[in-house]
């Protein structure tokens, strides 16, 4: 049952989720399965409804990454979050890739047995079906994603499964899209599950708080439409993104306590680790020159519609891997800028290399206890004291270099020419920095001797016994890979774990 915020609303539900993101649209489609059980998704944006042909046509274009229905207009890149009903999956890039066994340990390491490669399979397979993911058709690579393909084999890649734990190589995502239309967690989880008598789905309603008292949350306050409304639940499930998850407790009085006095809130419960550990994929994208043949070639897929930015990646491993995984994606591109125009037929190519496991660390904080005010958000990019993040980063560099002068690519582009990007200085680097948007770890689970952690491995917060949290900020640390799909999959386990909870 769809309603707005205008509806009138009833007060106490089974579990209330707040976020209407990947991982929300994941939990209310899974927790409502059980006609028993009443469920309430809060999201802040709007909800377009079941019908495509009510969403708005950027929304839909696989072919571009929309940036209309975000938190924040013209913010600094790092900053980009969506603020619509399915989350990011409406306005990324459609890719679909998994990370390596190195990752499951470290998660494992936190959160327990039920992170492990094999443990985490069923959810993945489950995640795939249900969205519909399917492999990049052929007509859908362009003469560059065709080339760059032939180029990672020629610098001795192997071709690997993207969407499985595996070793260093090459490959193509699985997609999101069909026939140009992004097909995204709304449509996916929610489609199906609207009808439910028992689920409610409540778009244009901001969660600005949660009342905590004696150990437990008893309400949220929600404001629709110029008014605040409390809703009741026996569970809360914050799925509010790795940005906005932490703010939401921090807004609650959960959080460090000198920081919670500092802005004018009353601690609850004293968690340093709320906004602590942010953790996301910097890059640096190396530009090149089309020739006059590939900008020909761009422009035929796109007078038949078929022109996409990239097709393909490589993973790629420095020297600070354990053996058999990866830290690096090196991404070729070319098609129409991701930012700003150019003349048509003349397109945009370049590779990016970006950090895929990077040892920096930032920070999510609030301005005030005003929740209309912006984040206090610190990427922390390059910032390991080591200086392990810059070393990799000059690795994949590298890489771009090699693959730029291979036999297929070089057709294509003009030679670089100039210092090597490899050899840029730390100020230059840090200059042309751009981010992969894969924000990850500011609620993060760990094991009760950690006093860092925030969670444990089902998504509990410490010291409140009725508040989950079930989105990518639970990620003690980011995936060797883009994040929606272990998004999708981690919703999909911490429902499942929720749904043991309710059995026990």
């Amino acid at each position: 049952m769809t309603r707005t915020a205008a509806d009138g609303l009833r007060s106490g539900y089974d579990v209330v989720i707040l976020g209407g993101g990947v991982a929300g649209c994941v939990a209310a489609s899974r927790l409502s399965e059980d006609p028993a059980r009443t469920v309430c998704l809060v999201e802040a944006g709007p909800d377009y409804g079941p019908e495509q042909e009510a969403w708005p046509r950027p929304l839909l274009d696989a072919r571009a990454l929309p940036r209309t229905d975000v938190w924040e207009r013209g913010a600094a890149v790092h900053r980009i979050r969506a603020r619509v009903l399915g989350g990011s999956s409406c306005v990324n890039g459609c890719w679909h890739t998994w990370g390596s066994h190195a990752d499951h340990a470290q998660w494992t390491a936190a959160g327990g047995p039920r992170w492990s490669a094999d443990a985490m399979a069923p959810y993945r397979a489950r995640a795939v079906e249900q969205m519909g993911l399917r492999p990049v058709p052929d007509r859908e690579f362009s003469a560059w994603s065709r080339a760059a393909l032939a180029a990672a084999h020629e610098l001795g890649y192997q071709e690997v499964d993207m969407a499985a734990p595996g070793e260093p190589g090459y490959g193509t995502p699985l997609l999101n899209a069909h026939d140009g239309l992004r097909w995204n967690a709304a449509f996916g989880y929610l489609g199906h599950a609207r009808s439910r008598p028992n689920l409610t789905v409540l778009g244009g309603a901001l969660a600005e708080r949660l009342e905590v008292r004696d150990g437990r949350v008893r309400s949220v306050e929600v404001a629709v439409s110029g008014r605040r409304e409390r809703l009741t639940a026996d569970t809360y499930l914050v799925a509010a993104g790795t940005f906005g998850s932490p703010a939401l407790l921090l807004r609650s009085g959960i959080g460090p306590a000198d920081q919670l006095r500092a802005t004018g809130i009353r601690p609850e419960v004293d968690l340093p680790g709320v906004g602590a550990n942010l953790s996301d994929q910097p890059g640096v994208f190396v530009p090149l020159a089309p020739t006059a043949e590939l900008n020909s070639a761009l422009a035929a897929r796109q007078r038949d519609g078929e022109l996409y930015v990239s097709r393909m990646l490589i993973r790629a491993a420095s020297a600070h891997c354990p053996p058999g995984s990866w830290d690096l994606h090196v991404l070729p591109s070319a098609g129409d800028p991701l930012f700003g125009r150019l003349p048509p037929g003349e397109y945009e190519a370049g590779i990016s290399a970006f950090l895929m496991k990077p040892a920096s660390r930032g920070r999510v904080r609030l301005r005030s206890a005003d929740p209309a005010d912006p984040l206090d958000i610190d990427s922390g990019f390059l910032t390991d004291p080591e200086g392990r993040d810059t070393a990799t980063l000059r690795t994949g560099l590298a890489v771009v270099e090699r693959l730029a002068a291979t036999s297929p690519l070089r057709p294509l582009v003009a030679p670089l020419t100039g210092r090597p990007s490899q050899d840029l200085s730390d100020e230059e680097l840090r200059a042309r920095l751009g981010t992969y948007w894969h924000p990850v770890g500011t609620c993060a689970m760990g094991r009760p001797d950690d006093p860092a952690a925030v969670t444990d491995g089902e998504g509990r917060v410490r010291g409140l016994s009725n508040l989950r949290v079930a989105d990518a900020s639970v990620l003690p640390t980011v995936p060797a890979a883009n994040t929606q799909l272990p998004v999708l999959a981690l919703a999909e386990l911490l429902a499942d774990a929720l749904k043991e909870a309710d059995s026990r």
